[in-house]
């Protein structure tokens, strides 16, 4: 396996496999390169999952999207200590709101909110992550977050009589879609859960185009996994530039100094650019930022 491989794998992650899981039968097929995901999801939940691999895993933050998109269902009248089907019950109520006053709730968390996390995350407080903390019966204060709410749609009332309702949210990274049909509940007055989850999409990355785990093991047996691989070029968007050095800057390039423009092949850099630069026989090195006329390095990748 070519040990120089870098790129990102859109994986479809089904239910009862953890995000770490998926890395790791990822990792383990390229024979241990480096391999990191983008973005976690719980282990009930299932859907996209991009997974970079080799010098990709530097460019995690940069890859990881600021919009994503769900199809949730959400459960009214029961609320949970882990805001989602998997918790101990805390308390149930009779739900007697009516589907236009859900639909009205729903859209009033379009936009802006402040959202706390749930103490089942893995957000960390004072280094330890949240969920270690929950399971040992410690409760700590979580700042709120503000996330944003793109839209709400496509809401399912088909499974009213038992007090479910499905719709799709497109939002910022960093949403708890759990918490969110927590806090939908509580508007309501009745409380509520998230009872099932599917990312759909997550930035350019679609469910439609991502292959199970089970796919990838046959890309894996048959020899083809490197046609499951997108380059990072092509994976960071057309907001990224590109451009190889002069062969005199090379060893700058290397160096992880600043670099001149004038040295670089592309002409139409400005201030403030985002670049991939590429030494003068075209190999990728790194992700750098031009500013008063030259381009400093943020990630180095070789």
């Amino acid at each position: 396996m070519d040990e120089n491989l870098s790129g990102v794998i859109n994986i479809y992650k089904e239910k009862n496999y953890s995000s770490h899981d998926v890395v790791n039968i990822v990792r383990r097929a390229f024979n241990r390169i480096k391999t990191g995901h983008t973005g976690t999801l719980d282990p009930q939940a299932e859907g996209v999952l991009p997974v970079c691999i080799g010098k990709a895993t530097k460019l995690c933050d940069n890859i990881a999207a600021d919009i994503k998109e769900y199809r949730a269902q959400m459960t009214l009248g029961v609320t949970t200590d882990t805001e989602d089907h998997t918790g101990e019950v805390l308390e149930q109520k009779e739900v007697v709101c009516t589907q236009e006053e859900i639909e009205a709730v729903l859209n009033s968390f379009v936009g802006e909110y402040e959202q706390i996390p749930p103490m089942y995350s893995a957000v960390k407080h004072e280094g330890r992550k949240l969920y270690d903390l929950a399971r040992s019966g410690v409760e700590v204060e979580r700042k709120p977050r503000l996330i944003t709410i793109f839209g709400i749609s496509d809401v399912d009332f088909s499974l009213i009589d038992e007090n479910k309702v499905s719709f799709t949210v497109c939002c910022s990274k960093g949403t708890y879609i759990r918490t969110l049909c927590k806090d939908i509940g509580e508007k309501l007055g009745c409380g509520a859960h998230m009872s099932a989850l599917v990312r759909t999409r997550s930035g350019q990355f679609y469910a439609k185009d991502a292959v199970t785990v089970d796919k990838f093991r046959e890309y894996a047996e048959s020899g083809e996994l490197e046609k499951l691989i997108i380059p990072v070029e092509k994976v960071l968007g057309d907001d990224i530039k590109s451009s190889k050095v002069a062969p005199k800057a090379n060893k700058y390039l290397y160096n992880g100094n600043k670099i001149n423009i004038g040295f670089l092949f592309n002409k139409n850099l400005t201030d403030k650019d985002k670049v991939l630069l590429y030494d003068k026989e075209g190999k990728l090195v790194g992700l750098y930022r031009v500013s008063d006329g030259f381009a400093y390095p943020d990630i180095m990748l070789s």
